[in-house]
């Protein structure tokens, strides 16, 4: 699903970020793709992303 529509970033790129490069912010996002630097309406959608991939991720980590 595209999240920035003004750039044309996806759900997927940004989980990617967030996977691939530890991205845990939306500051540490926009040094990994350009977001959010134009309308700036993805903002939210985009920091959800990030909420929701990090959490996803920690439920599948080693706790013990």
């Amino acid at each position: 699903m595209y999240v920035c529509l003004c750039k044309g970033i996806t759900d997927s790129q940004i989980k990617q970020a967030v996977l691939d490069a530890g991205v845990g912010s939306m500051r540490e996002l926009k040094k990994h793709l350009d977001i959010s630097s134009q309308c700036g309406s993805c903002s939210k959608v985009a920091a959800q992303i990030i909420n929701d991939t990090i959490i996803d991720e920690s439920l599948f980590q080693d706790v013990g």
